[in-house]
């Protein structure tokens, strides 16, 4: 029942991202041009206290839409899609500050990452040990 809930609020949301800025659009319009030749990016982060996204309690959701314009839920969103860009969209390529001091107390945090970017479906998981070490694992992704 978790996951079901989890996948509808997931879907909601990346359905409120991408057609959220079509809702104001008028479909007899035919002398609007495409805002953009490049495919749609929409993602729904989530963050969950836990080991595994099958387990977790989710506590934080973001949108992010980082085409055809740049808006969405979470905090930082111009330069998390700059952030993604640079990386290709691909969530492990992502570097983590090697600046940051994080303590090596195990509180286990799942992040998930679902949607289309680039006109591709996305779907990650990955688990930090703790809240910095997420924090740490992107300049701005992950922090939210």
């Amino acid at each position: 029942m978790r996951n079901t809930a989890r996948w509808a609020a997931t879907l909601g949301l990346t359905a409120t991202a991408v057609c959220g800025p079509l809702a104001g659009a008028s479909l007899a319009s035919p002398a609007t041009a495409p805002a953009s030749l490049y495919a749609p990016s929409a993602l729904v982060l989530t963050v969950g206290q836990g080991e595994s996204a099958a387990t977790a309690t989710p506590v934080r959701a973001v949108t992010l839409a980082c085409a055809p314009t740049i808006s969405g839920t979470h905090p930082a969103a111009e330069s998390a899609c700059a952030e993604l860009r640079g990386a290709g969209g691909d969530f492990d390529a992502l570097t983590a500050d090697a600046g940051v001091m994080c303590t090596r107390e195990y509180a286990p945090v799942v992040v998930t990452v679902d949607g289309v970017w680039q006109g591709r479906h996305v779907s990650y998981e990955r688990t930090f040990a703790n809240e910095c070490v997420k924090n740490a694992g992107s300049a701005s992704v992950f922090t939210f």
